[in-house]
């Protein structure tokens, strides 16, 4: 199989496009390495040493399977990216090439627009490209499950199930009830930031191509990642820690290993769900080598396990002690606009209906991170930790 990925060089990017050389895929990549600019300039780092752009080319191309050089190619580039496209014919496109977010969106009116522009444009770029050079290929595009928010019901995996809802109509001549079945329907999006908005209006564009022009894709609702793959130390992914780039749980293990409290924003009963990077590479490959054949568009929800944030917070302090490391915990205000407690119920169940299972143990995986990124520990910056932009001004 022929594999596109676009974004090959970001923190899932990066292992998932070795990960699907070792397995024999044909891979070509895109990326325009923006994530590294946008990190530097919040003035953070990768607490994990990352090769240099020439260098990450180079250890690709010894794959005799990466035929061509990463692709330096913006996706709102409608025409290159066309050309790329057309060159490449894909059989599947791993679209992974988004700024991912929600607290850089939310940053001023800049970031906010350059978020929708990238991500939205840049996806309908895509799919319009997709229409004209491979009708065929199955589009994989990594959404998130903050475009569901935090709703008081069950949140299925995309579409709404087996309901039926009854609707009073009223005026002074006539009452009456009319059923109205909503199975197959979108389940509705509460995004919570503008880059969370970004992926409702993507989803709402990729749904509309499959049912138009027929594409077919795979859209993955993807819970908070955190962790490293088991690459050597020269092919290490990134690991961000900082207020924008920083998933709560990498940011947690820096913070510990600096000596810094963990911050939890208010109360901490915010609940999310959490995947390791190695479930997350072995699930995107799983979605690969299963397209679905029945349905053109279908969501998948791709996470593990829910926890609190007070409850993840406490799991990094028991996974510090294992390393002699006495973390603390401190609540913070929160710079964000999100309920600090509430239900939270989706459910993830199609992948695990045809086979996969996840492989690993979230104390274990914590206990790990510490170990790999604690040599790094004069690399951390702890001036970027505590969050700087306030959602409400």
């Amino acid at each position: 199989m022929r594999v596109l990925i676009l974004g090959c060089d970001g923190y899932i990017g990066w292992p998932l496009t070795l990960h699907l050389l070792k397995c024999d895929y044909e891979v070509y990549g895109l990326d325009t390495f923006t994530r590294r600019k946008r990190v530097n300039d919040v003035g953070s780092n990768s607490v994990t040493p990352i090769s240099s752009k020439l260098e990450r080319n180079e250890i690709l191309r010894s794959y005799p399977n990466f035929p061509e050089d990463v692709a330096n190619i913006d996706m709102l580039d409608y025409e290159n990216l066309g050309r790329l496209i057309s060159y490449c014919e894909p059989d599947a496109i791993i679209h992974l090439a988004e700024q991912p977010s929600a607290s850089w969106s939310m940053r001023d009116a800049k970031s906010a627009m350059q978020t929708q522009f990238d991500n939205v444009i840049g996806t309908l770029n895509l799919l319009w490209e997709m229409k004209e050079y491979c009708p065929d290929a199955h589009l994989i595009k990594l959404g998130t499950m903050g475009e569901y928010g935090t709703p008081d019901c069950g949140i299925p995996e995309g579409e709404i199930e087996e309901i039926c809802s009854t609707i009073e109509y009223h005026n002074p001549h006539i009452a009456t009830q009319v059923k109205c079945p909503m199975s197959g329907l979108s389940f509705p999006r509460s995004p919570g930031s503008f880059y969370h908005l970004s992926e409702v209006h993507n989803t709402h564009n990729i749904i509309f191509a499959c049912k138009a022009w027929g594409l077919q894709s795979t859209n993955i609702m993807q819970g908070v990642v955190f962790g490293l793959s088991d690459e050597e130390e020269d092919l290490l992914t990134r690991l961000d820690y900082d207020e924008h780039f920083g998933t709560v749980i990498n940011r947690f293990c820096a913070q510990a290993i600096i000596g810094h409290p963990l911050t939890v924003y208010g109360k901490g009963g915010q609940t999310r769900g959490f995947l390791s990077l190695k479930d997350s590479i072995q699930y995107l490959t799983f979605a690969l080598g299963n397209p679905s054949y029945e349905n053109k568009y279908r969501t998948l929800n791709q996470f593990e396990f829910t926890y609190t944030i007070n409850g993840l917070a406490q799991k990094v302090v028991d996974a510090a002690k294992k390393h002699d490391i006495d973390a603390t915990i401190q609540h913070i205000n929160n710079p964000r606009t999100e309920a600090e407690s509430h239900y939270y119920n989706p459910a993830h169940q199609k992948l695990f209906n045809i086979g996969y299972g996840p492989t690993k143990d979230i104390d274990k995986e914590l206990e790990n991170l510490i170990e790999n990124i604690k040599k790094y520990k004069d690399r951390i910056i702890s001036d970027v930790i505590m969050p700087k932009t306030d959602w409400r001004l």
